[in-house]
């Protein structure tokens, strides 16, 4: 016999959403054979059996929490298949539903302390009967010399007048308000995946935690345009990859994070860890969510190799590929809503980063040349986020012209170091 256990999965993450099993109780598995799917905060990971043999249990149901370490199914490790196969047993229908009834009785859960501090624990059969009897779990007495609450003991609960009317009214009226909102085919209620929880919490702490300002510039798109369109042929004939906007605004990044190195730090306690290496962040918009894979040594990297890189990561997120070490570290993200017609925003930081660099889309806008002289020019509105608690307003804005600077200049970006 066998245990399939979570797997160590990231230094960071310690817990995972059954997704999907993708093998059943009974199933035969050859070792390596993927069986179950875990939702993390950040991606998707398939475990695979240890051993070849049957699948003797499972021990979560898909949407559980489930713990690194924790035993989530067993596989009965037999060499010979076919002496190991699960022998059909007829039952009638009335036993097997006793025998679910029973073992549904004999699992125990604990629900929450009482306000002695004990352990509240009861049967799923009793929680369900509580719930739709509007029963607080906290007031029923049992016989159970181990305390645990019972179907039975829900069964056989009478409350007082007093004492039904003060401890259950709340609890009647989350039951109704629930039963209503369930019943209104005007309202679906959906699920937050657990990625999606992730995203809303961290940016929920990022809003609370840090000192966050935007700043805004505008760039004139002209010179890059014109450089793509003379360069594009030759460079994909070479590279065999498109060139795109991507690969400039990452040098151009590097560049400025360079000159105003606190945009490229991290804050520990009372410290600022400033980060001598440009390890950016490119965010990804996929169907379950943002993610934001990490292009490393973006400094090293020649235009070819910063635009091969994120589409081999875009395409990874897409296919819901992506490695945890895809996604760890990263000293400053990019982030573009131009793709999908965002005019003007304001990104929110990536902690524990204290900078993020907002992509807009590129549109016709008069722009003054001269005193008597106006043209129509692409214009992309950038925008900058920034920890004011180590950053001062000088130098985010000085980072973002910085920044404009280069890509207006797009040949500059040849002579950064």
């Amino acid at each position: 016999m066998a245990e399939i256990k979570v797997p160590e999965l990231a230094e960071s993450i310690t817990e995972g959403t059954v997704a999907q099993w993708l093998k059943k109780t009974g199933e035969y598995v050859e070792k390596g054979d993927y069986i179950v799917e875990l939702e993390t905060d950040k991606v998707n990971v398939e475990i695979v059996s240890e051993e070849s043999g049957f699948i003797q249990e499972l021990k979560a149901s898909e949407g559980d929490t489930v713990q690194v370490g924790e035993t989530i199914a067993i596989v009965l490790n037999n060499t010979v298949k076919e002496q190991q196969e699960p022998k059909e047993e007829i039952k009638a229908p009335e036993k097997k539903r006793n025998e679910e009834t029973k073992q549904a009785e004999e699992k125990v859960e604990v629900i929450k302390p009482t306000s002695d501090n004990r352990k509240l624990i009861a049967s799923p059969a009793a929680r369900k009967l509580a719930r739709e009897k509007g029963i607080d779990l906290a007031s029923i007495e049992t016989s159970d010399p181990f305390g645990r609450v019972r179907a039975q003991d829900v069964k056989d609960y009478k409350p007082s007048p007093a004492s039904n009317e003060s401890a259950t009214k709340e609890v009647k009226e989350k039951a109704l308000n629930k039963e209503a909102a369930s019943n209104d085919t005007r309202v679906e209620r959906i699920r937050m995946t657990r990625r999606r929880q992730t995203i809303a919490n961290r940016l929920l702490e990022v809003q609370q935690n840090t000192a966050m300002l935007t700043t805004f510039n505008e760039v004139d798109m002209t010179n890059i345009m014109n450089l793509r369109s003379r360069r594009k042929d030759a460079f994909q004939k070479e590279n065999d990859v498109k060139l795109g906007f991507m690969s400039f605004f990452t040098k151009a990044v590097v560049a400025a994070l360079k000159k105003a190195p606190l945009l490229n730090a991290e804050i520990q306690g009372d410290q600022i860890l400033l980060k001598k290496y440009y390890d950016i962040g490119i965010a990804v918009s996929t169907d379950e969510g943002l993610v934001v894979p990490v292009v490393r040594d973006a400094d090293r990297k020649n235009f070819a190799e910063i635009e091969s890189e994120i589409i081999e990561y875009s395409n990874k997120a897409r296919s819901n590929k992506l490695s945890i070490g895809d996604l760890q570290g990263g000293t400053f993200t990019i982030t573009n809503g131009g793709v999908f017609g965002s005019l003007l925003s304001t990104p929110i930081l990536n902690g524990p980063q204290v900078g993020i660099l907002g992509m807009h889309k590129i549109q016709l806008r008069p722009v003054a040349i001269d005193e008597v002289k106006m043209e129509n020019r692409p214009m992309m509105y950038l925008a900058l986020s920034y920890d004011h608690r180590i950053i001062d307003g000088k130098e985010a804005v000085t980072f973002l012209a910085r920044i404009k600077q280069l890509l207006e200049d797009p040949e500059a970006l040849l002579f950064e170091a």
